[in-house]
């Protein structure tokens, strides 16, 4: 595989994970910032103790940024906070931009929350299929599975659920949000 073909296969993944995991109730680091309300019981100690645990809010931030508010997207639910809708479900009045207006009502949901209330899945898997396919593969202890798949087509790329489109999203924009996540 040539460089070129391997960072568009790494940003398509980043892609995917960061769209799924920006957003949401950041559990964790709610959990750290309680400690530092519960530590000290005034403004001067806590914003000095805010400063002392900066790495700890960083490193809890990034959890939650790429694990714990990955599970809320595809959930429904935050594993922390027990607490459900996520926060990208909530209708917050007129959008600014419509990234897909002709988009299925059923997805508009959780995709996987069915499968952690009955607590059925046997195992999640990432496949690069070939230079520009990517699949998240969920199997369930029934037998059956899920599948969001990522195809690269042209200076784009194609999502699908269980084979249904969900979305195309320019490769540029990809590039732009795995950037502005690192900044």
């Amino acid at each position: 595989m040539n460089f070129k073909k391997m960072k568009i296969a790494v940003a398509v993944a980043l892609g995917v994970t960061t769209l799924t995991g920006c957003m949401g109730q950041m559990g964790v680091t709610q959990l750290v910032t309680f400690g530092n309300l519960k530590a000290v019981d005034n403004r001067y100690g806590r914003a000095g103790l805010y400063i002392l645990l900066a790495p700890v809010y960083g490193i809890s931030a990034a959890a939650d940024l790429f694990i714990f508010n990955s599970i809320e997207f595809w959930t429904g639910k935050n594993i922390i906070t027990g607490k459900s809708p996520a926060i990208v479900d909530k209708d917050v009045g007129g959008a600014v931009f419509k990234v897909n207006d002709k988009i299925d009502a059923s997805m508009t949901k959780a995709p996987v929350a069915p499968l952690q209330v009955n607590n059925n899945v046997k195992s999640t898997t990432v496949e690069q299929i070939d230079a520009n396919t990517l699949e998240m593969h969920v199997a369930l202890l029934d037998g059956t599975q899920q599948v969001l798949r990522g195809e690269k087509v042209d200076d784009s790329v194609a999502f699908y659920l269980d084979g249904k489109h969900i979305t195309t999203v320019q490769i540029s924009e990809l590039e732009n949000y795995v950037a502005a996540t690192q900044a």
